[in-house]
């Protein structure tokens, strides 16, 4: 992987991920100080920071190396629904949840300043990706609209019209990005996205609402879910389509969400009945399940370079290894 990104991932991985590890994960850590579910979170690239969005109007970050809570920021006026890091630790940018400004905002959590809005969504932004190399993001939005920004510009660069509920990423170069809509998934070049998609893949006859669309970190894979509790796991070259995994349905008000392990050799996702689930990307077997008292999917992501994944529910989790659960492993460090 080009930028350095990969070797400094991999040295913070000690121990190689297997099916027994995630099976031994657990709560480690929780914070149940909110008032509302959590909506979104996200994992800064180069540093320990978490921030998370919840529907108490409430934005945090915290360091998980010392599992902290390190600032609040309430936002009443707007509200605050997804949320991410641009590549600046205290920076992020994120949309609103009041009805009425659909502007997205990029605010400094140093200071609680905003820095810039980002006019040009009409209704509801539902998918929200930065470009960690770059200084752009891409948006969208039940508007059926797919904007491209540049964090430096309050005026979009540039506008797709989508036949659908739009679920968009980045891949982690920032090259290329996806638009996932109505059964089929929309490859772009970052570069000359005005020609069109340069591949279309299907996501095999599901036509229910894309949830969110995501590349593994070496960008061979891609994974895309839906409303009727799909999981679906693509090769992003070819298109074709590995694994199907099926959870709960989700509400028209939730979102599946689903994140690659750092290596790409698992899949943990919610479901619509709170509960999260991990699955091999290489067998395409269940490897473990987690139930929960909860009854919407948890937002889930799994930490960049270790092993660790959090979900966001009407709290905050932190799962890690039981290493007490691991025969091998006792007694090493």
């Amino acid at each position: 992987m080009a930028g350095g990104g990969q070797p400094e991932r991999e040295d913070k991985v000690s121990m190689e991920l297997t099916e027994e590890i995630i099976q031994s994960m657990e709560v480690g850590m929780a914070f149940r100080d909110y008032n509302g579910r959590i909506s979104s979170m996200d994992f800064h690239k180069a540093t320990s920071y978490l921030v998370t969005a919840s529907d108490d109007e409430s934005i945090r970050l915290y360091d998980v190396s010392t599992a902290s809570c390190l600032k609040t920021i309430n936002s009443k006026k707007y509200g605050v629904d997804l949320v991410c890091f641009t590549s600046h630790p205290t920076t992020v940018i994120y949309s609103s949840k009041n009805g009425w400004d659909e502007s997205l905002r990029l605010l400094s959590l140093h200071d609680n300043k905003y820095l810039r809005y980002f006019k040009g969504h009409h209704d509801r932004v539902v998918s929200l990706s930065l470009c960690f190399r770059k200084e752009c993001f891409i948006s969208g939005s039940l508007d059926r609209t797919v904007l491209l920004w540049d964090q430096r510009a309050e005026k979009c660069q540039g506008l797709l019209r989508v036949q659908g509920r739009p679920a968009i990423a980045y891949d982690e170069q920032g090259l290329v990005f996806a638009i996932a809509f109505g059964g089929y998934v929309r490859v772009f070049d970052a570069r000359k996205y005005e020609k069109g998609p340069f591949d279309i893949f299907s996501v095999g006859g599901d036509i229910s609402d894309a949830n969110v669309v995501k590349f593994s970190n070496d960008g061979r894979l891609m994974l895309v879910t839906t409303m009727d509790g799909h999981i679906h796991v693509l090769d992003s070259f070819r298109g074709t389509l590995l694994s199907t995994y099926n959870v709960k349905p989700v509400s028209s008000d939730s979102t599946l969400e689903a994140s690659f392990s750092p290596e790409g050799t698992f899949v943990i996702s919610g479901s619509g009945d709170g509960s999260v689930y991990a699955w091999s990307v290489r067998t395409g077997k269940e490897v473990a399940s987690w139930m929960s008292s909860e009854v919407e999917p948890p937002v889930i992501k799994w930490a960049p370079g270790s092993l660790m994944f959090v979900t966001g529910s009407s709290e905050l989790s932190f799962w890690i290894p039981d290493l007490s659960k691991l025969g091998s492993y006792v007694g090493t460090k």
